[in-house]
């Protein structure tokens, strides 16, 4: 299994040890060195699971912590050598899912993190197919996705609605069953429709690739 974790951690001995531990697992780790990063990454790239030391500089872990859940429930793992009661607390009160004390050790670190991706389901087979349809590639590992080797900047909402569909190119989607990766209305599946075809369309007006199947729902060819 692997995943894509980000790690926040501005002690950069300390992120590189953890980045290897967690490579040698099979992840995809990103490095970044303060609260403020973290936070722009983790929207950015919609991370599997984020490491997140509590003491860094512009936005400290805390707050960092508080800006994500307004946003997201990717799980959370946090790194202090903050151990009183009062301080694990407050880290699962926020929505840490797992508070790991330093000096640690990196093959436990490495084995809780291995239980939280399987707990939480965001772990993925490391043989994830990268899916092609024409010349759009998407690849669910890295979370990206290419038109011509070129990269476009999806939302994470966006790259679930094109995944699913890339998986089954040709196939017909309702809008009930796209509702089923969580969203709202059917409303809401239109206007991520929309926002897709500015994103991978030459011409948004005359889609070629997302296509529209009246009375129906949606296709990718």
């Amino acid at each position: 299994m692997c995943a894509h974790i980000l790690v926040a951690e501005d002690n950069v001995h300390q992120a590189e040890l953890v980045r290897r531990y967690l490579q040698h697992d099979g992840h995809s780790v990103v490095v970044v060195h303060d609260g403020r990063a973290a936070i722009d990454e983790t929207r950015r790239r919609n991370p599997d699971l984020l490491v997140l030391d509590v003491m860094m500089p512009l936005v400290d872990g805390i707050d960092v912590m508080r800006a994500v859940r307004a946003e997201s429930d990717v799980p959370i793992v946090l790194l202090t050598a903050r151990s009183t009661e009062d301080d694990v607390l407050l880290g699962f009160d926020l929505g840490a899912d797992d508070y790991i004390t330093k000096p640690f050790r990196p093959r436990q670190m490495v084995a809780r993190v291995r239980t939280i991706l399987r707990r939480t389901g965001r772990a993925r087979e490391t043989n994830a197919t990268v899916l092609k349809v024409g010349d759009l590639t998407v690849d669910p590992i890295r979370h990206e996705v290419r038109i011509n080797d070129e990269l476009v900047s999806l939302t994470p909402a966006e790259f679930r609605l094109l995944a699913k569909m890339a998986a089954q190119p040709q196939r017909v989607f309702t809008r009930e069953q796209l509702l089923e990766d969580g969203f709202i209305t059917a409303r809401t599946v239109d206007v991520h429709m929309m926002k897709l075809r500015r994103k991978i369309e030459q011409d948004s007006r005359r889609p070629e690739r997302l296509l529209t199947v009246y009375g129906i729902g949606y296709k990718l060819v």
